[in-house]
C-alpha cells in the first residue's frame, strides 16, 4: 500500500504504540485475510523508527522447509549486512538474527510467519527458544509475527501452551470501515456517486488492496469490467491464489464449501449433504479455518420466547469478493477469456441487481456496528443481532428477516435491506407487513421495521409512517 493511501487503522496503531512505552520486550501476533493491510499496518506503525522485515517464500510446490531457511539467511545477509549464515537450522538462523540487532528501540517484523514455518516441525519450538533466550532479554525490542492463515497461527501461537504468557498483543485486522472505505476512494482520486460507490464496495468489500485498484478516471462499472471480467483482469485468478496460498492441498475441500454457500446460508448438515462430504471433525474443521481466514460468518438464530441462542447455525461467505468471484466471475471465466465482456454492460448480467443486493445486505451486516450507532442502540443493550431465520413448525411459519435486533427492553428492530438503482417504491411497505405477520412475536416485546437503503425512497412510503425508521446506508460513509 502506498502511503499517502493508507487510512483508518486507528485502534491498532494506538495500541502499537503503547507498546513503545515499556521497558520489555513484546511479543505481537497480527493475522487477518490475505490484502487485508497487515504488513502496511506494521510498515506505517515503524515510520521512521529502527526495524527490519524478514519474509517467508510464498507456498509453491517446490518450496521446501530448507528453501525457506535458505532464503531467510539470504535476507539476513542482504538487509543486516551479515556474512551469509548457514541455513541448516533455525535456531541457528535466529541466533544470528538476535547477535545482529542493535541496541534500543528495535522493531523485527516476521512476515507470513505461517510460509516461513510450517514445513519445518522444528520452527516453532526454536522460535520459543530464541524468544526465551535471547529476544526477550531486549528491552526495547518488539517482534511482529504476522500470517494470513489464521487457524495456523490460532493453532500453533495463540493457543500453544509453548508460547502461554509470552505474547503482549494481539491484533485480528478486520476490513475498512464504511467511512474509512470512502477516505481511501477519495484519496485514490475516485469521486463518483455514493451509488457508484456502493456497488464497488458490494464487490470488494473493505479490503484496502482491492479498493487501491481502482482507477479514478473510470466509472464503478469500468473499473469493474477491467478488473474482474477482462482476460487479464487484477482479480481474474485472485480466488485461486488466494486460496492456494492459504489451505495448499486442501484448497479443493475449502472450495466445494464456499462454492455452494455462495447460492445462499446454509446450516451444518446441508452443507455435509450437498458437497457430498461425510459429517465429519474435518468438515468442521474446514468451516472453522474458513471463519478464522474472515471469508466465512457463522450465524446462530435465537428464541424469541425463552431469550436463548439456539444450537441451529448457519453459516454464510460474508466476503464479498469470495462471494461475487464464485456467483458471478467463476461462471463467466470463458467467456472472460474470449473478451466477450469487452463491450458489453455488466448491468446486462442476468440477475445483476438481485446480486448486487445480496451483496449489499451482506456489506450492511459486516458494518453492523455503524449501523447500532445509526439507530441510537448501544452495544450492551443488544440481547442478540443477526440475521433472522425462524424455522416452520405447526406454531408458525418460516419467516426471514434480513436483520433482526433484539433489546434487553423487548424492542426488536426488524431491518429489511434494499439496493436499488432507484428510489425504492411503496410495495416495500407491504412486503415488510407479510414478512412480520410470519414472525411470531413474544408477549411484552414489540417489533419496529426498519428500511435500509441507498438511492432513496418514494415519498408514499415515508407518508405511510410504517417504517420507525428508514435510513440511507449513503450517511454512514461519512461517520
Amino acid at each position: 500500500m502506498q502511503a499517502d493511501l493508507f487510512v483508518g487503522r486507528r485502534e491498532e496503531l494506538k495500541d502499537l504504540k503503547a507498546l513503545l512505552a515499556k521497558r520489555s520486550a513484546s511479543l505481537v501476533v497480527i493475522r487477518g485475510r490475505r490484502r487485508i493491510g497487515k504488513s502496511r499496518l506494521v510498515d506505517k506503525f515503524a515510520e521512521g523508527k529502527p526495524s527490519l522485515v524478514l519474509t517467508g517464500l510464498p507456498p509453491e510446490t517446490r518450496t521446501t522447509a530448507q528453501l525457506q531457511r535458505e532464503e531467510f539467511a539470504r535476507q539476513l545477509q542482504e538487509k543486516m549486512g551479515l556474512p551469509k549464515p548457514r541455513a541448516d537450522d533455525w535456531g541457528d538462523l535466529f541466533t544470528t538474527l538476535a547477535r545482529a540487532i542493535p541496541k534500543g528501540r528495535f522493531i523485527l517484523l516476521l512476515d507470513e510467519i505461517t510460509w516461513m514455518g510450517s514445513k519445518d516441525p522444528t520452527f516453532l519450538g526454536k522460535l520459543k527458544i530464541a524468544w526465551d533466550q535471547y529476544f526477550s532479554k531486549m528491552p526495547h525490542l518488539i517482534l511482529i509475527l504476522c500470517g494470513s492463515i489464521s487457524s495456523w497461527i490460532e493453532k500453533n501461537i495463540i493457543s500453544s501452551t509453548g508460547f502461554f504468557g509470552r505474547i503482549s498483543h494481539k491484533i485480528y485486522l478486520q476490513e475498512l470501515s464504511l467511512a474509512e472505505c470512502n477516505q481511501l476512494l477519495q484519496k485514490a482520486g475516485f469521486h463518483g456517486s455514493v451509488q457508484e460507490k456502493f456497488i464497488l464496495l458490494s464487490v470488494t468489500g473493505g479490503i484496502p488492496w482491492y479498493l487501491e485498484q481502482m482507477n479514478p478516471r473510470q466509472s464503478a462499472q469500468e473499473n469493474i469490467a477491467r478488473l474482474c471480467f477482462s482476460p487479464n483482469g487484477l482479480l481474474v485468478d485472485e480466488f485461486k491464489s488466494i486460496f492456494h496460498d492459504l489451505f495448499g492441498k486442501r484448497f479443493e475441500n475449502h472450495r466445494k464449501i464456499v462454492e455452494f454457500l455462495s447460492n445462499g446460508p446454509a446450516d451444518y448438515t446441508t452443507i455435509a449433504e450437498n458437497i457430498h462430504y461425510a459429517s465429519s471433525g474435518k468438515l468442521s474443521e474446514y468451516l472453522e479455518e474458513l471463519i478464522l481466514a474472515g471469508y466465512l460468518g457463522k450465524e446462530h438464530t435465537w428464541s424469541l420466547k425463552s431469550g436463548r441462542q439456539s444450537r441451529h447455525c448457519r453459516y454464510r461467505i460474508k466476503d464479498n469478493f469470495v462471494r461475487f468471484y464464485l456467483k458471478y466471475m467463476a461462471p463467466n471465466l470463458h467467456k472472460i477469456e474470449r473478451h466477450a465482456f469487452k463491450n458489453m454492460s455488466l448491468f446486462s448480467i442476468s440477475a445483476w441487481d438481485a446480486m448486487i443486493g445480496l451483496q449489499f445486505e451482506n456489506l450492511v451486516i459486516n458494518n453492523r456496528d455503524l449501523l447500532l450507532q445509526e439507530l441510537g442502540i448501544r452495544p450492551e443493550d443488544v440481547l442478540y443481532d443477526n440475521p433472522y431465520f425462524q424455522k416452520e413448525s405447526k406454531q408458525q411459519k418460516s419467516c426471514q428477516v434480513d436483520y433482526l435486533i433484539e433489546t434487553r427492553y423487548g424492542n426488536l428492530l426488524a431491518c429489511e435491506i434494499k439496493f436499488s438503482r432507484n428510489a425504492v417504491s411503496s410495495k416495500i411497505t407491504s412486503e415488510m407487513q407479510s414478512k412480520l405477520k410470519c414472525l411470531k412475536i413474544p408477549k411484552g416485546h414489540a417489533v419496529s421495521p426498519v428500511l435500509i437503503h441507498v438511492n432513496g425512497v418514494m415519498q408514499e412510503v415515508e407518508e405511510t409512517g410504517f417504517f420507525a425508521k428508514i435510513i440511507d446506508f449513503g450517511d454512514l460513509l461519512q461517520i
